[in-house]
């Protein structure tokens, strides 16, 4: 009610029967005593160029608040009280018109476009450009741009939009992690995520609780545009955090003279994309015996993941209003998302609510923005490993249910649907974001403005275990408490000047933001078998000792201290200059390097702006060049600080006296090392920008090189002799590389009759390579599965990629039925940790998109394509559970477990390049067909200015040689916060979905 009450305090005198009433006839018997009517004028608003409808065009009664914003199509419909009325036509990037009404009553127009969509507006670190002026590499994605379908944050609406940015999701568990990295990683554990900035407060890239990416607690329809900062010219500003690139989320506003109410709802069917091929009854049947096991048949014919699955449905409702006066703007939204998991027990609810606002007072020099954002995410996760590995394992003959319906029990293996009534993993995430921004217009060139944030989530995660007899297990309760606290208090101010043919914009600025973050933890064990839930009343439980049971807790305190300045310069708009500084400070760091400073420059030529090639095919030709570094902090707080370790234990004491009493021992567990720094990343780029044909066809080309060293490491002491096993270091000399060429294309065109075709797409090409390391190698990516205990895939290889699969090299099966591994070393003896190879990364070598939109009248279809190449996976699925000895053992699995005819069942399954696949793919990611209906087709049109329907299909088809669940998969296989690479481990299948949408705008 508050943006209502807000709107209706704000209307002028008659603005009622003017705005609601400006479709009912004139001349009523109740008006006979009235004033003379409103006139109604409608009309159509469209590209001068392009002849295409401009949508959302805002329509104004010169002199007056009242106004109104095209539809879809273009048309609008407004009262004016006489002929000698003007209406003034603006939207951004377009040339506005000021049109007498006269004595018509519809006025069709097209405006022209300021210097085409090279006057649009891009966000850049602490204020704004156009498109035109800027002279690092980014990339606005808008909202009618966005991805389609189930969305649950950010990263997914930007997937295979923008070049060099590749997102990949970790798993397709509703709520869950994406992987996403600009221009390749670039750190050995310090990760690969971007900055992220709402609104411009800096997010925490720390975990909420649980598994749920931090990012899902935005409503994607809130969202207006994400703009991508990808070279350091464009990410210094943000220094010490831009080393991996940011993405600034700016959320939609309101709009002066304009009053919107809308309302979406969707409803999407999801069920398992790929399921894995595993034999069906009747081949486990056969294969069982000719492999020589035991055949334990109990004569049924059970599909166990068609069992652990579902159809899955997934309901999405919006609630918008938005509007204002030359004085406020706000918009208010509220929305509900109820997510159902393809597999049983999943599911993810997101309830937000969002209110921004912005005022103007002392006579427009004053200026107040407000931003709320309020969510609650509700995740239950069933025990995703556990029930995948056994519908994928279990014998098919077995029933799943028993003859009372209930799930089957067996002494031979744990049934999955049973394991889904025992086990529970709730997570409530509770999240408030705010910010209030004055700024101060303190002469006509120069504004201060003041930026005060807070981001505030709690969570609670409950594990529960219930009381079983078959199988048995004691009950369990584990509740895990957690906080994260991030304020931000920035002060900067922006000197704009524009003179002659020279435009100048000066920023200098001050920035604070301190990071709490804490947790507790406890539980309860033995719970009896009963019908209330250890959940509901821990009190049941009877083991409370502290031995099995003792509360745990942490709290952290990290703080950045920042100084900043940028100065752009622009001459005959044709010669642009950037150029950045940032002075970061970090208590991550020891009192000798506490603060790094990061500079970048960068350089623009509007080469279309020049006299001898005004009149060649170039609608636009910009050449860009720009150098800089940034700074990587992500590392554990405090390790600059020694650290002591208090217990008792025959490791830590020894007895003062002749009994075997232990003391409490205290020894060194971290040495102090002051002088460790920030990791930098030094970048360069090179880039054109270019339109033809009028500006029907544009692109993009980049060269970019990213270097990043002072690489920040856990290491072991070179002298034996150490308090400590391990200390915290810069390296000296190892470099991390990523280097490569992007290229974006886009072709428009519009008939007409007015169809429009769009056509657009990017190739990335990069290499990644890592130099110096003074480490044959260092480990990552643990494998899981018996005899895999201690392996490992991943390893960080000196001329090598990150993500390379540091392995044995698998040749075949002998004479004996034995695996055969390539001897490197020439010691006789292969498949010795001396005889791992670097076998190919995790890291695509190219990332290719394509997407495309075709409109009619209404009708319009839109396919988004995406795919990588030059990249491996690890299949440890397959490695832990596909191969001969278990099918033996009356386990079951797919072809690929008898791959080998001549294997002999006693043969191990170590780690090795057995189980190395190509990961190469290509989607289709979402395709949706959408029309617009005109209201007035229906007789609407009085209340309704919109009305579009929708069906969208996600994850159609992919096609790829891997023969796992999905290709795009990343399961966390972290050694010691050394980060890890493309391993499959029984990761939650991919859903395919579809959608069908309904949305009205009144």
């Amino acid at each position: 009610m508050l943006p209502l009450l807000i709107a209706v305090a704000i209307l002028p005198a008659g603005a009622w029967a003017n705005d609601t009433l400006l479709d009912q006839p004139a001349n009523t018997p109740s008006q006979t005593n009235q004033p003379k009517a409103d006139i109604t004028v409608s009309g159509r608003v469209t590209d001068a160029t392009t002849n295409e409808a401009l949508a959302g065009c805002t329509v104004l009664l010169k002199g007056t608040q009242r106004g109104t914003t095209t539809d879809a199509s273009g048309n609008f419909r407004i009262a004016v009280p006489n002929e000698d009325a003007v209406l003034v036509i603006g939207f951004i990037g377009f040339v506005s018109q000021e049109i007498p009404v006269g004595n018509r009553a519809t006025i069709n127009v097209a405006l022209a476009p300021s210097a085409s969509e090279l006057a649009q507006v891009v966000v850049i670190g602490y204020g704004t450009t156009t498109k035109k002026d800027a002279t690092g590499a980014l990339t606005t994605v808008k909202s009618t741009e966005f991805n389609r379908g189930i969305i649950n944050s950010p990263e997914q609406l930007l997937q295979g939009k923008v070049a060099g940015v590749n997102v990949t999701s970790a798993s397709g568990e509703p709520g869950g992690r994406q992987n996403i990295t600009v221009r390749g990683p670039g750190g050995v554990r310090t990760g690969s995520t971007p900055l992220f900035v709402l609104d411009g407060i800096p997010l925490d890239n720390s975990s909420t609780g649980g598994a749920t990416n931090p990012l899902s607690f935005l409503n994607p329809q809130d969202i207006e545009a994400i703009d991508v900062l990808k070279d350091a010219s464009a990410t210094a500003i943000y220094g010490a955090r831009g080393a991996n690139g940011v993405i600034l989320i700016t959320t939609k506003k309101g709009k002066a003279g304009t009053s919107n109410l809308t309302l979406s709802s969707n409803v999407g069917i999801s069920n398992m994309a790929r399921p894995i091929d595993v034999f069906t009854a009747d081949e486990f049947r056969r294969q069982v015996v000719a492999v020589g096991g035991v055949l334990d048949d109990q004569n049924a014919s059970t599909d166990w993941q068609r069992e652990i699955s579902r159809t899955a449905v997934t309901q999405d409702y919006n609630i918008g209003l938005s509007g204002g006066s030359d004085k406020l703007t706000y918009y208010g939204s509220l929305s509900v998302q109820n997510q159902e998991g393809i597999l049983k027990n999943s599911q993810f609810n997101r309830y937000t609510g969002r209110f921004n606002a912005s005022q103007k007072f002392l006579e427009d020099r004053l200026t107040l923005d407000v931003n709320l954002t309020a969510s609650q995410t509700f995740n239950e996760r069933p025990p995703i490993e556990s029930i995948v590995g056994a519908a994928i394992s279990a014998n098919p003959t077995y029933p799943a249910y028993d003859a009372t319906g209930a799930p089957a029990r067996y002494q031979a293996f744990t049934n999955p649907l049973l394991t889904l009534n025992l086990q529970k993993d709730i997570t409530t995430i509770n999240r408030v974001v705010a910010s209030v921004s004055p700024s101060f217009k303190i002469t006509k060139d120069l504004i201060y403005k003041l930026n005060l944030g807070v981001d505030n989530a709690s969570s609670t995660r409950d594990l529960q275990s219930l009381a079983n007899t078959v199988p048995q297990q004691d009950g369990r309760l584990e509740s895990i408490y957690g906080n994260n606290r991030n304020v931000l208090i920035e002060n900067y101010f922006t000197y704009t000047r524009g003179w002659n043919n020279h435009n100048l914009t000066a920023l200098l600025g001050h920035s604070y933001q301190k990071f709490s973050i804490s947790g507790r933890n406890w539980s309860i064990n033995r719970f009896p078998i009963s019908p209330i839930e250890p959940i509901y009343n821990p009190g049941l439980g009877q083991d409370l000792t502290l031995a099995n049971n003792r509360p745990g807790g942490f709290a952290l305190e990290n703080e950045l201290q920042s100084f900043f300045s940028r100065v752009n310069y622009a001459y005959r708009d044709r010669y642009l200059l950037t150029a950045t500084v940032r002075a970061d400070g970090s208590s991550k760091f020891g009192a000798n390097n506490k603060y790094g400073v990061f500079p970048s420059f960068s350089a623009g030529w509007r080469l279309s702006e020049e006299p001898f090639l005004q009149s060649g095919p170039f609608s636009d030709l910009k050449l860009r060049a720009g150098w800089g570094q940034t700074g990587n902090q992500e590392i554990p707080s405090k390790i600059t600080q020694a650290l002591f370790t208090s217990n008792v234990s025959a490791t830590t004491s020894y007895p003062l006296d002749n009994s075997t009493t232990f003391p409490a021992g205290t020894t060194y567990t971290r040495l102090a090392n002051p002088d460790i720094q920030w990791e930098v990343s030094t970048q360069t780029d090179i880039g054109l920008d270019f339109g033809l044909f009028k500006g029907a066809l544009t692109g993009t080309l980049d060269y970019f090189r990213k270097v990043s060293g002072k690489i920040l490491l856990e290491v072991i002491p070179a002298d034996p002799i150490q308090p400590a096993a391990t200390y915290w270091t810069n390296v000296p000399d190892m470099t991390i590389t990523n280097q490569g060429v992007e290229l974006g294309l886009n072709y428009r065109y519009v008939s007409q009759s007015g169809l429009r075709f769009d056509l657009g797409g990017n190739v990335t090409f990069i290499k990644n390579v890592v130099n110096n390391s003074p480490y044959t190698v260092i480990t990552s990516g643990s494998a899981t599965g018996a005899g895999l205990t201690s392996a490992t895939v991943n390893g960080y290889v000196n001329g090598q990629p990150i993500g390379t699969f540091f392995l044995r090299e698998y040749t075949g099966i002998d004479d004996k039925g034995v695996s055969i591994y390539r001897d490197i070393d020439g010691d006789g003896i292969g498949g010795t940790d001396k005889d791992r190879i670097a076998a190919g990364s995790a890291l695509p070598t190219r990332q290719y998109n394509v997407n495309g939109s075709v409109s009619f009248k209404g009708f319009d279809l839109t396919a988004n394509f995406n795919g990588v190449s030059g990249n491996k996976l690890y299949d440890n699925t397959a490695n832990a559970f596909f191969y001969k000895a278990r099918l033996v053992k009356g386990l079951n699995g797919p072809a690929e477990s008898v791959g080998e005819p001549t294997e002999s069942i006693n043969n191990s399954a170590p780690v090795s390049t057995r189980f190395l696949k190509d990961g190469a793919f290509f989607r289709l990611n979402n395709l949706t067909l959408g029309y617009n209906l005109n209201p007035q087709l229906i007789g609407m049109k009085r209340w309704i200015s919109n009305i579009r329907l929708s069906a969208t299909g996600q994850n159609l088809f992919v096609i790829t040689k891997y023969n796992g669940y999905d290709p795009e998969v990343n399961t966390d296989r972290t050694v010691n916060g050394i980060s890890s690479y493309g391993i499959d481990y029984l990761s939650y299948p991919k859903a395919r979905s579809f959608v069908f949408g309904l949305n009205v705008t009144f």
